[in-house]
């Protein structure tokens, strides 16, 4: 099994975890590949995506 990249433009780092693509962009991590419904992220991008949806998530766990 062929082990995943990161899907962000410029990078080649092993993914870590993966996310919808409308979700990664809306960060403002641009996507290599526009026709992915999902983005493989590595670490350091993900810390990225987590650092930016933080105030977001926690709120949408405080409504449930």
């Amino acid at each position: 099994m062929a082990e995943d990249k990161c899907g962000v433009a410029g990078c080649s780092e092993p993914a870590v975890k993966s996310y919808s693509r409308e979700t990664v962009e809306k960060v403002g991590l641009k996507a290599a590949d526009e026709k992915n419904r999902r983005i493989h992220l590595c670490k350091e991008h993900n810390k990225e995506f987590k650092k930016a949806t933080k105030d977001e998530r926690k709120l949408e766990s405080l409504g449930r």
